[in-house]
């Protein structure tokens, strides 16, 4: 009996590994590369002048990563972080680092990690909305997702600042109204990937036209600055807190949309297909939507609204490791992060020592890359 579990979970674990072949496994090597090699040249910048070696040094610091109550520090602030590391009888001693160590994991580090889990949440969701609306066009941002987030959390930050630190649960209301608006419009008898994008150019040009309303109710210039620039979509100045604002909701929805996986795939089949295989198909894309919501909501609390990521990242993938989700979830992981550390750096150098928000980089080459699909592209909808 013993013998034929094992047997069982050695065949588990065969099937669960037969999709990681060597297509996913350059894509994650590559795209791993290209982000460390971009969040280096990142904290390489800053007011205090560093080479790139000791910049290398400072990240690899020895102090940071022999003694994991640091990073648990960083990740979950002081107080959780140290209980934690008090849970898990670790040392909770404080550390001294050097100047040069605490100038890149303090201040500069953030930026990098955020532009990860932006990515991330940003691909993955575009990756589950194509799926839901079975259109490689489709992405939180053309769905009008990204416009009502964005409305939610302006009016968070101009008329309810009490609840800012409900960002992530403002984002996500107002990510879910706008989809289920867009959604609505879209209804008739049935929806059609066509009427999806439509309503959703609809739906977002209105919020976005509230969101630019709003700016005349903020009475603090200060406050009219952040707003702008977090409506382009912005990594500057960010910080640990958005961080661990992102962190949790990253790691929800991430783990959905890999136990999702397979629904995915089945939705791909069509719904009449679906519905024969036995799935609830309002039910599956109702509970898929709101993973894909989440995730782009937290991209969007962290660092505004940065367009086009959700769009051009499980396109490319999709090119290389294929259709079937269990990879393509996967490959978005570690694509998106790639993408966007690459852009966040190109809006650090263009302008030097000026910098500009991430979104205009990205909006630059998503744009013209939205016009090749739809070029592309004869049958809208077809994956």
């Amino acid at each position: 009996m013993a013998g034929g579990n094992r047997s069982l979970r050695a065949g588990d674990l065969r099937e669960w590994l037969s999709w990681f072949d060597a297509s996913l496994v350059s894509l994650v090597v590559g795209a791993t590369a290209i982000t460390v090699l971009a969040g280096l040249v990142q904290v390489s910048f800053g007011a205090f002048t560093m080479s790139l070696g000791t910049v290398w040094a400072s990240v690899f610091d020895p102090v940071v990563w022999t003694n994991p109550q640091v990073l648990l520090r960083l990740f979950l602030g002081d107080g959780f972080g140290t209980d934690v590391a008090r849970f898990l009888g670790l040392s909770t001693a404080e550390v001294e680092m050097s100047k040069e160590t605490l100038i890149v994991w303090q201040i500069r580090m953030p930026r990098v990690i955020v532009a990860m889990f932006v990515g991330a949440n940003l691909s993955v969701s575009g990756a589950i909305f194509q799926a839901v609306t079975r259109n490689e066009l489709a992405s939180p941002y053309i769905l009008g997702v990204s416009s009502g987030a964005g409305l939610a959390i302006l009016l968070t930050l101009v008329v309810f600042s009490g609840l800012a630190s409900l960002l992530p649960v403002v984002a996500a209301l107002g990510g879910a109204a706008a989809f289920l608006l867009v959604y609505a419009i879209a209804w008739k008898g049935g929806t059609n990937p066509v009427r999806l994008v439509l309503a959703g150019v609809i739906v977002s040009t209105v919020f976005q036209s509230l969101q630019t309303g709003l700016f005349f109710f903020a009475d603090d210039l200060g406050v009219v600055q952040t707003a702008i620039a977090w409506t382009t979509g912005s990594l500057t100045g960010v910080d640990w807190e958005q961080v661990r604002m992102i962190l949790p909701w990253t790691v929800i929805s991430m783990a959905a949309a890999l136990v999702g996986a397979r629904q995915l795939n089945v939705l791909l089949l069509g719904e009449r297909t679906a519905r024969s295989l036995g799935m609830r198909v309002e039910r599956a894309r109702f509970m898929l939507s709101g993973v894909a919501i989440l995730a782009a909501a937290a991209a969007i609390a962290a660092a505004g609204i940065v367009g086009f990521i959700g769009l051009i990242v499980p396109h490319m993938v999709r090119q290389l490791v294929g259709s079937d989700y269990k990879r393509l979830v996967v490959g978005c992981l570690f694509a998106g992060p790639a993408l966007l550390t690459v852009a966040d750096v190109g809006a650090r150098l263009a302008l030097s020592p000026a910098q500009l928000p991430v979104g205009i980089v990205t909006g630059l080459v998503g744009g013209p890359y939205f016009l090749y699909l739809m070029r592309k592209t004869d049958a809208l909808g077809d994956l």
